[in-house]
């Protein structure tokens, strides 16, 4: 694979983002990869899939130069089929988090089952400050980790918070210095490795199948109301400004 890399250790999988020049930004091809991955069965003797990444970023979310040289069709959310596969997959998830997560690399952390991240990474999403917004889907799981209160606080404002920020609102299991992240990190998977391996599959199933029920209320309008600010002239303006690195100047429209 191009992207990312697969390694497996004894019971533990690890699946590393390899676009660290470009901060792991999610491209398409990387999105498929990654989905790939994921929709793979683990091995009976598997017990924990470990996300990580190199580079300075760990994800800094969608590839918006991409995202403006190929517009998203039919209201689609590329991101969501792989987070989805991340959320469900049979084994529990953790990411290490060394460097910021930015709006869908923020997403890509949360829908882990145990975030374990440095002091200095930075986790946000930025969507109101480009003229996007999240789909139902991706609101869901911040609403879930972070509550009403922290979904509106990263959502409506938008800036990115520093990883003790989330950790004191409860939205990932720790955050510590950056020289003890490794050791905090393999103290959390190494416990989950000597677990029973039927227990994590149906703990995993139980737990994800529990926050189900938000699925079953109707959202059509409000997809109708995020879909209008993909197509937006907004959301163009909203981009092309935070890759030119200036102030975007939104009309409304």
């Amino acid at each position: 694979m191009e992207y990312i890399r697969i390694e497996k250790s004894g019971p533990v999988r690890t699946m590393t983002l390899t676009r660290g020049d470009k901060r792991n930004a999610l491209n398409l091809a990387m999105l498929d990869e990654m989905l790939t991955a994921l929709n793979e069965t683990p091995a009976t003797d598997e017990r924990v899939l470990v996300l990580r990444a190199e580079g300075p970023s760990f994800c800094s979310g969608m590839d918006l130069k991409e995202r403006l040289a190929k517009p998203i069709k039919n209201n689609e959310s590329p991101i969501e089929g792989m987070l989805h596969a991340l959320e469900n997959y049979p084994l529990p998830a953790v990411a290490v988090v060394h460097g910021d997560a930015i709006a869908g690399g923020c997403e890509l952390a949360l829908h882990c089952d145990f975030v374990v991240a440095s002091e200095n990474a930075r986790f946000g999403m930025s969507l109101a400050q480009i003229g996007l917004a999240p789909t139902w889907f991706l609101a869901k799981k911040l609403m879930e980790v972070a509550g009403p209160v922290g979904a509106r606080e990263v959502l409506l404002l938008g800036d990115p918070l520093p990883s003790r920020r989330l950790y004191d609102l409860g939205v990932i299991y720790s955050a510590v210095p950056k020289h003890d992240l490794e050791t905090s990190a393999e103290k959390v998977i190494d416990r989950l490795a000597r677990n029973a391996p039927l227990s994590l599959r149906a703990i995993k199933a139980l737990l994800v199948r529990e926050m189900a029920f938000r699925d079953g209320v109707y959202h059509g309008d409000v997809d109708q109301l995020v879909n209008a600010t993909r197509t937006s002239a907004d959301s163009k303006e909203g981009i092309a400004a935070r890759l030119e690195k200036r102030t975007p100047d939104f009309k409304g429209v």
